[in-house]
C-alpha cells in the first residue's frame, strides 16, 4: 500500500522517553494509519490499514508478537 501522506497529523506515546528513540504513528487520512521513526522524519514510513494497525497493537499488548 502505498499513500500520500500530506494532511498526516503526527504523534508518538507519551511513554516515549527524552532521548527521542520511538515511532510515530500518523493519523488524519481515511483508510491509512502511517508509522515513521521519530529520528528520521524526512524517512520512509510504513503504512498500515486501520484494521492491521489495530490487530498489531492487539498482538503486541497481548505479548503475541513476542512469542511467535
Amino acid at each position: 500500500m502505498t499513500a500520500n501522506l500530506r494532511g498526516v497529523t503526527w504523534g508518538k506515546s507519551s511513554w516515549s522517553g527524552a532521548n527521542g528513540d520511538c515511532v510515530e504513528v500518523g493519523l488524519g487520512l481515511p483508510g491509512v494509519v502511517a508509522v515513521r521513526d521519530s529520528k528520521d522524519r524526512r524517512g520512509p514510513a510504513l503504512v498500515f490499514t486501520p484494521q492491521a494497525w489495530q490487530e498489531f497493537i492487539t498482538r503486541a499488548k497481548n505479548g503475541a508478537a513476542a512469542a511467535e
